[in-house]
C-alpha cells in the first residue's frame, strides 16, 4: 500500500507484517545504538498503556488490533505498554503472587497482535504512580502483612516489598503465551523490559536509595532473561553525580540521577520523558527552550558519558492546555522527531521516540488530553509516516 507517498506492507485483519521476528531477532546494543539482525534499529513508536486492559475484555479487544493496524500502516515499529495492573479494577496481580488469568491472556493477545503487525514492545513492570496500583499498592500489601512502613518510598528498600516485585518479574518473564506458546523471555516481539514507569524517590534526593534498587532489580531481571534489553523508565532528572547538569532540571529534583542510574551495567539504554506544560512555568517560548535544552543535553550525555542508546520515551501535547491546536502538536512532534533523526544520522546515541499516546477510535472516556487517534488525525499520521520513511532510509544506508 502507499500512504503519504510511502510504501508499506498491507496490514489487514490478519495483520501479517512484511518482516516477522524469528528466534534470532532480539534487540542488541552496538555500541551505543540499537541493532536487530545485524542492522541499526531506530524506534518510531508510541505509548498505549491501555492495551492489556482492553485486550482482556472480548467486547473491546479489537481496539488493540485497530491501533496496531493503523500504526503499522504508517510505518511505526515499537509500542510501550504496561505489564502490570496491581489490585483495583481489572488487576493482573490481585494480591502478591496471585494473578488474574483473564488479564494475563489479555497481555498474551497484545504480544500476539504486535507480532502479527511487525511491532515490537517495551513492557513496563510497575508504576511509580497510583494508577493501576503502583508502588502504593505494593506498600499497602506489605502493611496488610504486618510490615511497619513509613511511606510509599519504602517500596525501594523494604525486603518484603522487594520480594513481591521480584516475584512479579519472574512471573511475567517466565509466562508462556497462551496464544503463541512462546515464553515471554524467549519472545523477540518483546524488545525490552522496563523496571518502572517514572520512578521517583523524593524521600532521598541523594539518589542512593533508588540507585541501589535499580542495581538489584536490573541484576534480577538479567539473571532470568539474558535475551532482552533492559531500561529504567526514568524521566531524566539529573542528580548529584554531575551537579552542573542540574541546571537543566525544571527547578526541582526527584531522587533520580540520569547518569548513575543508566551506568548500571545491566541497564542497556537510557530513557527520558518531558512534559513542559506540567513542569515549566512561563510562556510557550520558555517551554520550547526547556524542551530543546532537555533533549540535546541528554543526547550529549549519552554520546560522551554513558555511551548507550537514548530513547525519548514520553512526550506529548495536551489538548487541555491553553492555545492547543493540532498544528501546534504537529510542530512539537516534528521538532522532537528531527532532533532524534539528526542524532541518529550523525551516528549519535538518540535511537528514536515513542510519544504519549495512541488511542483507538471510541475511547473518549479514557482521554487524558494527550491522546492521538490516528484515523482522526491525518496531519499527525502523515508526519509520523514521513518520520518512518526517514528512519527506514537511514537504516538501509548506514554501514555497521
Amino acid at each position: 500500500m502507499s500512504e503519504n507517498g510511502v510504501e508499506y506492507a498491507d496490514c489487514e485483519a490478519t495483520c501479517y507484517p512484511s518482516i516477522i521476528c524469528d528466534d534470532q531477532d532480539f534487540g542488541k546494543i552496538s555500541p551505543h545504538r540499537f541493532m536487530v539482525n545485524g542492522k541499526h534499529f531506530h524506534c518510531n513508536g508510541f505509548n498505549a498503556y491501555w492495551l492489556m486492559c482492553m485486550a482482556s475484555d472480548p467486547t473491546t479487544k479489537t481496539k488493540v488490533t485497530d491501533a496496531f493496524q493503523q500504526a503499522s500502516k504508517i510505518g511505526m515499529n515499537i509500542v510501550r505498554t504496561w505489564a502490570f495492573s496491581d489490585g483495583g479494577n481489572k488487576p493482573l496481580q490481585t494480591s502478591p503472587g496471585v494473578y488474574n488469568e483473564n488479564t494475563f491472556k489479555g497481555l498474551d493477545f497484545v504480544i500476539s497482535e504486535a507480532k502479527k503487525c511487525g511491532l515490537r514492545l517495551i513492557l513496563c513492570l510497575v508504576n511509580n504512580w497510583d494508577d493501576f496500583g503502583g508502588k502504593k499498592q505494593y506498600v499497602q500489601w506489605a502493611r496488610d502483612e504486618g510490615q511497619n512502613l513509613s511511606g510509599d518510598d519504602d517500596f525501594y528498600s523494604n525486603v518484603v516489598i522487594k520480594g513481591y516485585y521480584k516475584n512479579h518479574v519472574k512471573t511475567v518473564l517466565t509466562r508462556r503465551n497462551s496464544i503463541t506458546g512462546v515464553v515471554y523471555k524467549d519472545d523477540p516481539t518483546i524488545f525490552a523490559w522496563e523496571l518502572m514507569n517514572e520512578s521517583r524517590c523524593q524521600s532521598d534526593l541523594s539518589g542512593k536509595t533508588l540507585q541501589e534498587w535499580i542495581k538489584e532489580m536490573a541484576a534480577h531481571i538479567k539473571s532470568i532473561d539474558k535475551n532482552h534489553l533492559l531500561t529504567t523508565g526514568i524521566e531524566g532528572f539529573w542528580g548529584e553525580s554531575v551537579p552542573d547538569r542540574k541546571q537543566f532540571n525544571p527547578g526541582y529534583e526527584v531522587g533520580t540521577d540520569f547518569i548513575t542510574n543508566h551506568q548500571v551495567k545491566d541497564v542497556d539504554f537510557a530513557t527520558i520523558h518531558l512534559y513542559p506544560d506540567q513542569w515549566v512555568s512561563g510562556d510557550d517560548e520558555a517551554r520550547a527552550k526547556f524542551v530543546e535544552k532537555w533533549i540535546k543535553a541528554h543526547i550529549e550525555d549519552c554520546d560522551s558519558i554513558l555511551r548507550k542508546p537514548l530513547l525519548i520515551e514520553e512526550f506529548g501535547k495536551s489538548s487541555w492546555s491553553s492555545g492547543y491546536t493540532v498544528k501546534a502538536r504537529d510542530e512539537y512532534f516534528g521538532n522532537i522527531f528531527n532532533w532524534a533523526y539528526e542524532s541518529a544520522q550523525t551516528g549519535g546515541s538518540c535511537s528514536g521516540t515513542t510519544f504519549w499516546q495512541v488511542f483507538a477510535e471510541g475511547m473518549e472516556n479514557w482521554g487524558d488530553g494527550y491522546q492521538v487517534v490516528l484515523e482522526e488525525s491525518s496531519t499527525t499520521a502523515a508526519l509520523i509516516a514521513h518520520q518512518s520513511q526517514k528512519i527506514d532510509s537511514l537504516t538501509s544506508s548506514m554501514k555497521i
